[in-house]
């Protein structure tokens, strides 16, 4: 990135937030995390003993993104399915919490609510464990979803579809969003699953991580330009607006038909990764709805997932942490670039 970001601009946006109303499709999850320490190891196997000392349960997928919408003083709602079991209650309760409507949250007879277990000791994640079920969705639940679609979409100004390959995300339930994105000015930002990406054509953005870039773009990543060469065959493809691809600790690479710009990582220190596409996606497009250019979007995103990723735990940032972030990473930034 070549020239300076102005400060009052993403400023003004934040304030804008609030005014603002986004829509969630995708893969429901919850997030269920048990808290422990370590002092010894297991006379049955050489792995540790983690003793528990609390359990909590978060929004994921899908709903951790409206989560991040709403903390960021966002209008949000939901599209999707979970489970009639006790991982689906927890999900309808935080959302209640959230006083986000569930008028768009499918009962599924067919499929569990998917939940990700993460076992954390000493702020260190010692392992997951995963129940889920990728099934398709079955034909009555593709309905209720596309019948609150085109109800709830021509009254926001995006929809973000996030994408884990659970099911949710299909070419008919994208062709309903590509039908309303055509009959308004609607922006599509998606955050991705390879096997999917086909499925994307037409969007605003495209928000894959670099392995996903890679392996959708099947090139080797091999070279400095694989990346770079990669995001352009994606954009080309997919005829999008823009692919914003994440690389962590290297920060952010936006392809656009106009160029490429690189923004570099936010991150002070790095405790969890955790949930921070969901903050990237998030606040990418509310970023855009506010009318940010692409460029200072990205900007804006890296340095929301900048604080994310300093805590342990899926986390969401607020429209005032971001502007105190927005304040400090900034005028780095545009030292760096100047």
């Amino acid at each position: 990135m070549t020239y300076s970001i102005d400060l009052e601009r993403l400023q003004e946006a934040v304030h804008r937030f609030s005014s603002k109303r986004i829509l969630v499709l995708g893969d429901v999850m919850l997030d269920e995390f048990i808290w422990g320490r370590v002092e010894r190891i297991s006379p049955e196997a050489p792995v540790p003993v983690v003793e528990v000392e609390s359990e909590t349960y978060m929004l994921g997928g899908a709903a951790n993104v409206v989560h991040n919408l709403i903390a960021l003083g966002c209008g949000a709602g939901i599209c999707g399915l979970v489970g009639d079991d006790r991982a689906g209650r927890q999900v309808l309760e935080l959302l209640d919490q959230l006083e986000v409507s569930k008028k768009g949250l499918t009962i599924s007879q067919d499929r569990p609510t998917t939940v990700k277990t993460r076992v954390v000791a000493h702020s260190q994640q010692m392992v997951r464990v995963d129940r889920e079920s990728r099934r398709e969705c079955p034909p009555e639940e593709l309905a209720s979803m596309q019948a609150y679609l085109a109800q709830e979409l021509p009254l926001c100004d995006a929809v973000i579809i996030s994408d884990y390959a659970k099911g949710v995300i299909s070419r008919a339930i994208l062709n309903t969003v590509q039908e309303q994105a055509r009959s308004g000015n609607l922006v599509v930002s998606v955050d991705p699953k390879v096997v999917n990406m086909p499925l994307y054509t037409g969007a605003t953005v495209v928000t894959p991580n670099h392995h996903e870039a890679l392996a959708a773009a099947r090139i080797s990543p091999q070279g400095d330009k694989a990346v770079e060469r990669a995001g352009r065959l994606l954009l080309e493809n997919l005829q999008a607006g823009a692919i914003l691809i994440t690389q962590g600790e290297r920060g952010m690479t936006l392809i656009t038909p106009e160029g490429m710009d690189h923004v570099p990582t936010m991150a002070k220190q790095v405790f969890d990764v955790t949930g921070a596409g969901d903050t990237v996606i998030s606040t990418l497009t509310l970023g855009l709805v506010c009318g940010l250019s692409l460029p200072e979007a990205a900007v804006m995103a890296n340095v929301a997932a900048g604080v994310v990723v300093g805590e342990v735990g899926t986390s969401a940032v607020t429209a005032g942490r971001l502007s105190k972030a927005l304040e400090q990473d900034l005028r780095s930034l545009n030292r760096r670039n100047n």
